[in-house]
């Protein structure tokens, strides 16, 4: 079935999960769309998985929209919606219409996501009215990395927990088609799910919401050096790809490969 925000909409009203996982490259896309993943995110998580960057800060909306365009050509049926860059949408209106547009144009894809409560309405409601798609996000904004200190747990105090359930709300009435909550307490997540008519997207913020999201570099165990609380590993990626690329470098070595049948 091709995906539209109204089928991702209403996987909400049939209290159907969603599913949503990354890519950045052609095969992954594809993999991803022939497996019957609803949502696929060009994230800006590629400045870490991709480029080995330490934030998702580096990356370039130029370099979006090359990855966006080589995913899209994969995808048949999922709705691919990727990640506006840092300062891409955050200066002014003018820059966040442009760059939107361009991404929309460019790419193919089906909407964008913006990270932000409040301080993004405006441009989320001009956005909306001249038809692209916004997908909010709360709770750890990874491109507010640098105000927040570290990757811990948001929304656990007071306040920040009733602005994060007031900033999804006004998310809903900018006409966001979706929210991502990132790393913030369980309740938390079902409280803002069941306070919002639009679907809620979960990276690390419980079973509660509507769907689910994870990198899927994480998922296919690539990373040695953390573990993720909020990850379910389904492969042990880097394990056995360092033995495959070892086994191929033996066979070389040892004079294994080519052997008559591989050679002409």
């Amino acid at each position: 079935m091709k995906h539209t925000i109204k089928t991702i909409f209403s996987m909400k009203l049939k209290k159907e999960k969603i599913t949503a996982l990354t890519a950045y490259d052609f095969l992954t896309a594809k993999f991803l769309d022939e497996s019957g993943i609803d949502i696929i995110l060009v994230g800006d998580s590629l400045s870490n998985v991709f480029q080995g960057n330490k934030t998702t800060l580096p990356v370039t909306l130029d370099e979006m929209i090359y990855h966006a365009k080589i995913v899209t050509s994969a995808v048949k049926n999922a709705l691919v919606i990727v990640d506006m860059p840092f300062l891409s949408y955050q200066v002014s209106e003018t820059d966040a219409i442009k760059n939107c547009g361009r991404i929309m144009k460019e790419t193919n894809c089906y909407g964008v996501k913006l990270e932000g409560g409040i301080e993004i309405a405006n441009i989320v409601k001009k956005l909306t009215s001249i038809g692209i798609p916004v997908m909010g996000h709360l709770g750890l904004t990874p491109q507010s990395i640098n105000q927040f200190g570290d990757y811990s747990l948001r929304a656990t105090e007071k306040n920040e927990a009733k602005k994060l359930l007031s900033d999804a709300k006004i998310l809903e009435t900018s006409n966001c088609f979706s929210i991502v909550l990132e790393k913030i307490p369980s309740q938390l997540a079902k409280k803002v799910t069941a306070s919002v008519s639009i679907p809620t997207i979960g990276i690390g913020a419980g079973i509660h919401c509507d769907g689910q999201i994870l990198v899927t570099h994480d998922i296919l165990g690539m990373f040695e050096e953390f573990n993720l609380k909020f990850v379910r590993k389904y492969f042990d990626g880097a394990k056995v790809f360092k033995e495959v690329f070892s086994k191929y470098k033996d066979d070389v070595k040892k004079k294994k490969f080519p052997n008559e049948k591989e050679s002409f």
